[in-house]
């Protein structure tokens, strides 16, 4: 099986280094730096859920969305994206507005505070994985670097991505 903390070339040595092995290794990474960032935007002025901040996130990439397409991003019911802009409106993090040329479309907007809220938490996700990037040689932060570039590459597939969303 590849050790992902090993000093090894990465090339396969036997059936332990098949794509499910590999996956389930990641697989482990990917909860520790998930567990990281959750960390960093805790520590930031506001203490906002994931959710919350996968919602502001989206409507920082794709601004003036509507509630429907909201809840459509987030893959979440109508109800449910409704109270959560309830409280981030609450918070002072997005503000509606109508379209102005739709009147009867309600639009969303990260407000400036929300703005500030994302790059405060975006700071402080990017410090800490910093802090733990240092902890590598520079020759495993290449080759960390090259492998998320290959990733990124193959799960795009050659399927063209919106600029705006990231989504297909």
């Amino acid at each position: 099986m590849t050790d992902l903390g090993s000093s090894d070339d990465g090339q396969a040595k036997g059936a332990g280094d098949g794509a499910e092995a590999v996956a389930s290794e990641i697989a482990d990474a990917v909860e520790i730096l998930t567990d990281l960032w959750s960390l960093a935007a805790q520590d930031s002025s506001l203490r906002l859920s994931l959710h919350q901040l996968r919602a502001l996130r989206t409507l920082e990439t794709t601004p003036e969305l509507n509630l429907t397409a909201l809840a459509e991003r987030l893959d979440t019911g109508m109800p449910t994206a409704s109270r959560l802009c309830d409280r981030l409106e609450a918070a002072g993090l997005l503000e509606r507005g109508l379209h102005p040329h739709k009147r009867r479309e309600v639009q969303l907007r990260l407000t400036s505070h929300g703005r500030r809220v994302l790059g405060d938490v975006a700071e402080r996700r990017t410090r800490a994985l910093a802090e733990a990037l240092r902890s590598m040689d520079a020759e495993g932060r290449a080759q960390l670097r090259r492998g998320m570039k290959a990733f990124l590459a193959a799960q795009d597939g050659g399927l063209p991505r919106d600029d705006r969303t990231g989504r297909r």
